[in-house]
């Protein structure tokens, strides 16, 4: 068993370590800077500054003005704001009652989706995906209806890698006057967040899957997208998410995203190269083993599998053993016996399922920590098959 030192992280998927450059950002906010926002005086002006410093960095990054981004409390919290707040202002506004979300949602959409279906009397419809994970832009065409009140489709999956055609799906939505909401979460570090490009009327994020902290997010808001709060208070955020900020994570997740933008370019090369090494050789040395996702469109640190007659939480026991850190699915859900039902909307069968194993590559990782991963990964596989 490896010590301490020496283990390898491989699920970035499920969270990033925080750069230095946002513990060094954070730091005065906790101590000398530790004014409210809303203050009139001269702690909360500086609060106040760089709070619209980080709304800026954003809105640059996304291509949109800065009173389009609200600051929230991490990525759930955005997908349920932008579901919730658009749902219930358009159907007040025009009677719209009908929710489209895809099959391989995060449960933070999915859940949510059916919350409002079950308790709220809204109908929800599941927009079902091909067998490497991706919606059918005609699909969504076929599907929308006049009283369709949001349209939701995760960007990149987090238990696949599968990078949807969001730019297409927004075309369609926006030439029907429908709003689009995007789970973006996964793609902050590798892909483009140009909110006009992708066609997006909502978009979600969240600050610790890009090397920031956690518990801070962003919910993108296209000016003209009518929405309820659902948390309100003393107005912060433009009314539509009341509560005093939390500026040293703002500030943190911010730097982070700088220290993304910095390195994005080299990163998604660097990292395409090793995922398609690992990808190549596990499906060479394992037999029965089968690559989930779709090959090339995906991201460029993920890899995921499902082995026959393995079980993922078993398999993942073992690797941890051996100072390997991998997930067989959403860190959500991480310890669920019951299968993925991002796999089952795939067409994979149930007992295929549960012998799935997602390994996600971030900056730290080496060629040399996957040399050792894939013997270690091949007899652990084999002791569970026996």
């Amino acid at each position: 068993m490896m010590n301490k030192s020496n283990r390898i992280y491989l699920d970035y998927a499920a969270t990033t370590p925080i750069v230095e450059e946002a513990i060094e950002a954070m730091y005065p906010f906790f101590r000398d800077k530790f004014g409210n926002p809303s203050s009139l005086h001269r702690y909360g002006q500086i609060a106040e500054a760089a709070l619209e410093e980080a709304r800026e960095t954003f809105a640059r990054h996304l291509n949109c003005t800065a009173d389009e981004i609200i600051f929230t409390s991490g990525g759930t919290e955005s997908d349920n704001l932008a579901l919730r707040g658009c749902v219930f202002a358009r159907r007040e506004q025009t009677g719209a009652n009908h929710i489209l979300i895809s099959a391989v949602e995060h449960h933070a959409v999915s859940h949510t989706a059916e919350q409002l279906a079950t308790h709220f009397g809204f109908e929800m419809e599941i927009l079902n995906v091909d067998s490497q994970g991706i919606v059918s832009p005609d699909l969504v065409q076929k599907r929308l209806r006049p009283n369709t009140a949001l349209v939701s489709v995760i960007y990149a999956n987090n238990e696949i890698g599968s990078i949807n055609p969001i730019q297409e799906i927004g075309k369609i939505c926006r030439e029907k006057g429908i709003p689009f909401h995007t789970d973006a979460v996964q793609a902050t570090a590798y892909l483009s967040l140009d909110v006009e490009l992708l066609n997006v009327d909502l978009l979600s994020i969240g600050g610790h899957k890009f090397y920031g902290p956690k518990g801070v997010g962003v919910l993108y808001v296209r000016k003209g997208t009518s929405i309820l709060p659902n948390q309100t208070g003393g107005g912060q955020e433009w009314g539509l998410r009341s509560g005093t900020q939390n500026i040293p994570y703002i500030v943190g997740m911010s730097a982070a995203l700088k220290f993304v933008q910095k390195n994005q370019a080299l990163w998604n090369k660097n990292l395409a190269d090793l995922r398609d090494w690992l990808i190549h050789h596990v499906l060479d040395q394992i037999p029965n083993s089968q690559l989930t996702g779709h090959p090339t469109k995906r991201l460029p640190n993920h890899a995921s599998f499902v082995f026959e007659k393995v079980n993922s939480q078993k398999l993942l026991a073992l690797l941890d053993a051996e100072g390997f850190a991998c997930s067989s699915g959403s860190a959500c859900k991480t310890g669920n016996p019951s299968p993925s039902e991002v796999l089952l909307a795939m067409g994979i069968a149930c007992d295929l399922a549960m012998g799935s194993l997602r390994v996600t590559l971030g900056k730290d990782t080496t060629l040399e920590q996957l040399e050792s991963f894939l013997p270690c990964l091949v007899e652990k596989i084999d002791i569970l098959r026996s």
